[in-house]
């Protein structure tokens, strides 16, 4: 190991012992301790005891049976349990901890989500490591460093989001492919719309990629079908009653709202950071928010479609569009502070860019240094906290202002960093003279076959001898070899 790679596996280290020391630690004297594993654990007995968790009354039953149910518990925190609003296909992730009793099953719920996300970010400083093994480390200490909340509110998420990251560098690598397609599969069977827009990067690839796509399709509907079956035939209106609660909790001032007065990220796992959070500040009104956001969001999740479609199979350019697609995709639609985890895989990318050096390494790093730190639970507490204060005593557009930039930095930055990416993706993709990466070029691989023809010919002392014509220069990349073309 070189000196880099051991510095940079230190700066790593570090980032592991702190998120674990801090997140099991607020776990502890948190009130809002593994919240979220909460709703879906009991939930997940309801549903063992043939009982239906949709409806709040069931739910609530088997909460208070079981001794889930704490005096200092406020009417909020019991109702995040009770409202259920995760679809049934959870059971195949919390089934098997929901079979334990709550001590052995939190425990290990912690244990696994600290492994699988450890694992992830390793993963992801491996890659990186190759071209900026220190830049790697150091990003990646920051961002798990602000990743605590993952072991405090225990949300699926930390689990969800490690998984596709895990899957993401075993259809790249092209190594455990038959694991990450598992574990691809239960990502999206579990939150879809957190590992959805990365699954359509492989299926809009083509080749190998696209063909890992379908696999890991037909795994998680094989996955699905029976979780779907036996849920139906304990709760038969399940759908209804989900899309009732689903309402209810998206309504104006519930927890789920993304206007003013319902996002509130001082408050412990509570930050929501969907742009809808942004254009709220200004007009209160969902027929106002939710439409600008289409509008700012669709045009570049177009343009990278576009993109995706016509660029060439190539590791550095899947790099490239993972870190331009994993903040965008957070954007349109609801998502809290701890799906920002995704980020992970804006790494890799950053490390490649750096090692081209120039103008355009310094702004990666910029830009992937601020997405670490702006999307870290601890700083954007911090920053509400000031903000909350600072606000009360400003009004108007002034006050607006500062509300956006002190209680809602998550969005904006999001925003910046996803269009960083984007350019530097399109850029790459709409120029095939220019080399992303370490990997030579289509037109310098021409060149090279030429020059190497020419002074074959030249150097020849007889005018007869004949020589071979150039072959077609083969695209390096993860296809290599086994029919990854476009």
């Amino acid at each position: 190991m070189t000196r880099a790679r051991f510095d940079g596996f230190l700066f790593f280290l570090l980032g592991c012992v702190m998120f674990v020391w801090i997140g099991s630690a607020w776990e502890r004297v948190s009130p809002v301790s593994l919240l979220d594993f909460r709703g879906v654990y009991y939930a997940t007995r309801c549903w063992l005891q043939h009982s239906d968790p949709y409806q709040e009354s069931e739910l609530l039953r088997v909460y208070r049976a079981e001794g889930g149910d704490r005096s200092s518990d406020s009417a909020a925190i019991r109702r995040v349990v009770t409202l259920h609003v995760y679809l049934p296909t959870e059971i195949l992730l919390v089934g098997p901890f929901a079979m334990l009793p709550w001590g052995p099953a939190h425990l290990l719920w912690m244990v696994f989500t600290a492994a699988s996300f450890i694992l992830a970010a390793y993963l992801m400083w491996n890659v990186g490591s190759r071209d900026a093994p220190v830049i790697s480390g150091a990003l990646i200490c920051v961002f798990l460093f602000g990743s605590q909340i993952l072991l405090e509110i225990g949300n699926p998420a930390g689990i969800v989001l490690s998984l596709c990251v895990i899957a993401v560098w075993c259809f790249l690598k092209e190594r455990f492919v038959q694991a990450g397609i598992l574990c691809f599969a239960l990502s999206l069977a579990v939150k879809p719309h957190d590992a959805g827009l990365v699954w359509i990067y492989f299926l809009l690839a083509g080749g190998l990629y696209r063909k890992r796509a379908l696999q890991t399709l037909v795994l998680t509907a094989v996955l699905c079908l029976p979780a779907i079956l036996w849920v139906s035939h304990v709760a038969p209106h399940w759908p209804a009653e989900l899309q009732t609660n689903l309402r209810t909790i998206s309504a104006h001032g519930d927890m789920n709202d993304p206007g003013p007065t319902s996002v509130q990220p001082w408050s412990r796992g509570a930050a929501t950071v969907s742009l809808q959070t942004v254009f709220s500040v200004f007009r209160d009104d969902p027929r106002f928010y939710n439409p600008a956001t289409w509008l700012v969001c669709a045009p570049f999740l177009l343009v990278w479609t576009i993109a995706t479609l016509r660029s060439r199979a190539s590791q550095a350019g899947a790099w490239l569009a993972l870190a331009a697609i994993a903040p965008l995709s957070i954007l349109p639609l609801y998502h809290r502070l701890h799906d920002t985890r995704i980020l992970l895989l804006t790494i890799p990318a950053c490390a490649m860019l750096w090692a081209e050096g120039g103008s355009i390494a310094w702004l990666a790093l910029l830009f992937t240094a601020l997405g670490a730190i702006f999307t870290g639970d601890f700083f954007v507490q911090l920053l509400a906290l000031y903000g909350n204060h600072v606000g009360e005593s400003a009004s108007g557009l002034h006050g607006q202002l500062l509300t956006l930039v002190l209680s809602r930095p998550v969005p904006l930055i999001l925003l910046i960093v996803g269009i960083f990416y984007l350019y530097v993706y399109l850029r790459r993709t709409f120029a095939p003279a220019s080399c992303i990466g370490h990997e030579p070029c289509q037109q310098e691989l021409v060149c090279s076959s030429a020059t190497h023809a020419l002074s074959k010919l030249s150097s020849s002392n007889s005018p007869e001898k004949e020589f071979d014509e150039p072959k077609s220069p083969v695209e390096p990349g993860v296809g290599e070899g086994n029919g990854n073309r476009i």
